[in-house]
């Protein structure tokens, strides 16, 4: 089998067989785990053809994954398992943005970002949309909160080219794709022609298909197709859709596009009970709501523990009450007059139990929509240790949600289901909701068997679906006989021996004959960390990861690690060992620690922290000696730094890289930095004399800068530069005394080093407690993440008052921007935002600043964390490398005249990626505003008053 994978594959390496990969990548965001034989990342749709061959050949099941958010288990397999969301992320914008070419690796929030320019967005709106594809939405027939029946993917889907589990490759957009389809698959085009003419001959299952697709359905195969469509290369496009990777593999489709809504407003109707906010519904919808959102009683309690909850929820005395949350969208700022008047005339008729407000402001809907989507992340982070959240979704007639709803949660009563929350989009009648066990134990699946058959009878008796949005996998497999009958479901059997005639392409997923497969290969969660327990294995993490296409993204570092205290626990010593050995460069050592996933995170994990207590773990007192001892000899050290990159600058590179190399290899890739050209020579001292005159904050310089000095020669660097725009807006600063030797302590944090993280929080606290007279002033720092840093620092600081740090990007766009006389811009410039500023959610002051210096700001539309971290780009210039990699092809294509981001090492970063040069955003500022004066004292900062410059 694995000769025929490495022949299939440009690239043999890209066949995985080591544990960790097998391991990492078995999980989705499903509740069920298989272990495939085999990992493939597939380059191109032509690999993909020889694979589906060899999979045919070889009879080893094949199944393909992108961004595996899908929930209910259709991308698993104990075969081979092929991901494709690493190299199929191409994006074709066609006809100004009217329609869209994409591959199947793209995520829908980066496509949406590429045709926000253009006033237009994709059709589905999942709320996965950060993580998910577009792989994933065909396979699942993905609608969302707004999309409906209306802009889902099998309505805005144009054409796909599809390759066959027989590696036939067919364009269905081509002008002679059914004549094609006809002579490449003869028996697939007749197939599919008696099938339509099969279903549309039985008035019987005209009308079945007719009332299920009126609804959101993801259940069984679109059999709407057949009745949609005459063509059969038509009928097959639309079959792919919503059939989970079992028909063939879509290499990229074209879909139409809707317009992207500019004007929005947002409010939250409170009702006394279920019934009555369903009731309310024909109404609500009838004026034209964009989204309505329901929550019952228990999602308004657990909101109410939410942070910034809306008064109207946190004051409420919740009963037996329910909530909708609606939402008017449209480009037409009258139009949206129009609507909200609607919406307020029939409210006081609806029986609401608190008064509404309607607002545009982006903050209040913000809170609006964090309490819905928060519901999520609490229930399920709250969730006892070692117990998995299954997340389910079902439709019914919207006439009949009320009752739906009330009988749903007398079923949670009856099976001991505790905090399931319902919630979900009213406005189609699609409802979802949450259990929570363990689902391992006789009792625990018993349980869940016998709760599974009663919701099944409610909501097929109801004529509803069993899936609305998250498509039948293994979890309803069982029941799409029983949803749809016996006739219609061998229609789908015969749909699924026409394409894949040996069965090998994603089998058991979608029509499964075991009746008790929704209750097999359940995943255990053993607890690991309390840092990490929580995690849900959503995958929302993964696209801001900055080692995703190198080694592990934060769900894979997560669930290796219960691979093995579940290995440990079964007995499986040789497993655990293999994995712990591997994990070591794969999880911990190639793990920027930047945090990014937190800011993805629907349960607020920071995989960062568990990776530093690994290291603190893995330290020993020998590196914990030698760094305390840098602690408290750091001025020394970054002075030494600084001297030696001004030393081996003037080293010809190739006689310098022997030696480096040979260090490398004798004290591990870990310990001692790789060097390379694009480093600059080291930085000056940042001690500045006490200003005459008094200060209005405390400055921080960054201790980075001495050990990295200015990007071009001659210039004066960060610090001097905000000095300087002080000095131009009256401002007045002061420097802590011995600020050469203090640092925010992230260097030891992020290697786990506690002992002289310890002591250089003790010295940089007492210096910023005698600076800012005990707190009176606030402390500026001038790079991202070390003004991360020092608010952590501050963060272990118990006394009182609190010390305050704002970065110089946020105090320069709301202090010294607005006070600088007019001066010339320059032309473009391409920002890089950082980890930390997008952490701290400055990015708006730091593209207001941007704004300040050049006509045009771009920022890549794959921009992201650039895998510096530190030291980290410099000990594992890999991971950088592959950080970048999607960022600088961007670059290239941009013809700005200047590139800037807000912290040193994320500029040597992005330098050595792009080969431009990235400076501060303060330095661009500084030099465009610089007086036109011959006298060179002119401009000195008032810290120069002394001498200091």
């Amino acid at each position: 089998m694995l000769g025929a994978l490495r022949a299939a594959v440009s690239d043999p390496a890209q066949v995985k067989t080591r544990a960790i990969d097998l391991h990492a990548n078995a999980h989705d965001a499903s509740h069920f785990l298989l272990v495939p034989q085999a990992l493939v990342v597939a380059g191109n749709a032509d690999e993909v053809g020889k694979l589906l061959r060899a999979s045919r050949a070889q009879g080893v099941p094949l199944t393909f994954r992108s961004g595996g958010t899908s929930l209910s288990g259709q991308a698993l397999t104990d075969g081979v398992l092929v991901d494709v969301r690493r190299n199929f992320k191409q994006i074709e914008v066609l006809e100004g943005g009217a329609r869209v070419r994409v591959q199947p690796g793209v995520t829908v929030r980066a496509l949406n970002a590429r045709l926000a320019k253009y006033g237009r967005k994709f059709g589905p709106d999942p709320a996965s949309e950060s993580a998910c594809t577009i792989g994933g939405v065909v396979a699942n027939n993905s609608s969302g909160m707004a999309c409906g029946t209306v802009d889902n993917a099998y309505q805005t889907l144009e054409s796909v080219t599809v390759v066959l589990p027989s590696g036939t490759v067919v364009d269905t957009g081509a002008t002679d794709a059914d004549a094609r389809l006809r002579t490449l698959e003869p028996e697939l085009h007749e197939g599919l022609l008696r099938l339509a003419k099969r279903v549309q001959r039985n008035p019987s299952s005209v009308a079945t298909i007719r009332h299920q697709f009126s609804m959101k359905n993801t259940m069984g195969y679109g059999l709407n197709s057949l009745l949609d469509f005459d063509r059969p290369v038509d009928i097959l496009a639309h079959l792919i859709v919503g059939s989970e990777g079992t028909l063939g593999f879509v290499a990229e489709a074209v879909f139409r596009t809707v317009p992207r809504p500019t004007h929005t407003v947002t409010g939250l109707l409170v009702f006394p009970d279920l019934e009555t906010a369903n009731a309310a519904l024909p109404a609500l919808v009838g004026t034209g709501a964009a989204t309505l959102e329901l929550m019952d009683a228990l999602s308004l309690k657990v909101g109410q523990g939410l942070d910034n909850v809306p008064p109207v929820v946190r004051d409420l005395a919740v009963r037996d009450h329910a909530a909708l949350l609606m939402e008017y969208q449209t480009d037409n700022p009258e139009r949206l007059q129009e609507l909200q008047h609607a919406g307020l005339g029939i409210l006081p008729g609806l029986g609401l139990s608190a008064p509404v407000e309607f607002s545009a402001d982006s903050a209040t809907r913000a809170q609006l929509w964090h309490l819905r989507k928060g519901l999520y992340a609490s229930v399920a982070g709250a969730r006892p240790q070692g117990t998995t959240a299954l997340l389910e979704d079902v439709v019914v007639p919207v006439a009949a949600l009320g009752r739906t709803c009330v009988e749903l949660i007398r079923l949670f009563d009856k099976y001991s289901y505790r905090n399931s929350v319902i919630f979900g989009h009213a406005k189609d009648g699609n409802i979802h909701f949450m259990l929570t066990d363990g689902f391992t134990g006789k009792t625990e699946l018993e349980r869940y068997s016998a709760f599974t058959e009663d919701m099944v009878d409610l909501v097929l008796g109801e004529g509803g679906s069993l899936k609305a949005e998250h498509g039948t996998g293994r979890v309803m497999a069982p029941y799409v006989r029983r949803q749809y009958g016996d006739e219609l479901y061998d229609v789908m059997r015969q749909l699924k021996v026409l394409f894949d005639p040996a069965g090998m392409l994603n089998p058991g997923v979608l029509m499964n004959d075991d009746p008790e497969v929704h209750l097999r290969d359940i995943k255990l969660v053993p607890p690991v960390a309390e840092v990490v327990d929580s995690c849900v294995s959503c995958g929302y993490c993964e696209p801001v990861c900055p080692s995703r296409d190198l080694t592990l993204t934060p769900r894979q570092r997560i669930v290796t690690l219960r691979a093995i205290e579940q290995a440990r626990r079964g007995g499986n010593l040789a497993l655990a060992t293999e994995l712990e050995k591997d994990y070591v460069y794969d999880g911990v050592e190639t793990c920027a620690v930047d945090g990014m996933c937190q800011t993805a995170c629907p349960v607020n994990i920071n995989t960062g922290t568990m990776m530093k207590q690994i290291r603190r773990g893995e330290a020993g007192p020998l590196i914990n000696g030698v760094w305390n001892t840098a602690a408290k000899n750091w001025g020394a050290v970054t002075r030494g730094a600084g001297l030696a990159l001004t030393v081996v600058r003037k080293i010809p590179t190739p006689v310098l890289m022997v030696p480096n190399k040979l260090g490398r290899a004798v004290l591990g890739t870990d310990t001692l930095p790789l060097y390379s050209s694009e480093l600059p020579g080291g930085g000056g001292g940042r001690s500045r004399p006490t200003p005459a005159l008094a200060p209005e904050a405390v400055y921080f310089p960054a201790c980075v800068q001495t050990m990295f000095g200015p990007a071009t020669a001659g210039t004066p660097g960060v610090q001097v530069s905000f000095e300087q725009l002080c000095d131009r807006a009256g401002i007045t600063l002061v420097v802590p005394e011995g600020i050469d030797g203090l640092c925010c302590g992230t260097p030891w944090s992020s290697k786990g080093l506690k002992t002289g993280e310890a002591t250089m929080r003790a010295k940089t606290l007492a210096a910023l407690r005698t600076a800012t007279r005990n707190g009176e002033l606030a402390i500026i720092c001038d790079a991202s993440s070390c003004t991360e840093g020092l608010r952590t620092t501050i963060e272990g600081d118990h006394d009182e008052p609190r010390l305050r740090v704002v970065d110089a990007v946020q105090f320069a766009a709301e202090r010294i921007l607005p006070s600088l006389p007019e001066y010339q811009k320059i032309d473009k410039l391409a920002l890089h935002p950082t980890c930390s500023s997008t952490r701290m959610g400055i990015n708006d002051s730091l593209q207001t600043l941007a704004g300040g210096v050049a006509e045009t700001v771009q920022v890549p539309d794959n921009w992201g964390c650039c895998g510096f971290a530190g030291d980290r780009g410099m000990l594992h210039p890999e991971l950088t490398e592959s950080a970048t990699r999607a960022q600088a092809a961007d670059v290239a294509t941009m013809d700005a005249t200047a590139f800037v981001s807000c912290n040193r090492t994320c500029e040597l970063g992005l330098t050595r990626a792009t080969g431009k040069e990235y400076r501060h955003v303060l330095e661009l500022l500084e030099e465009v505003t610089r007086p036109d004066t011959d006298d060179p004292d002119a401009a000195a900062p008032r810290l120069a008053e002394s001498g200091a410059v």
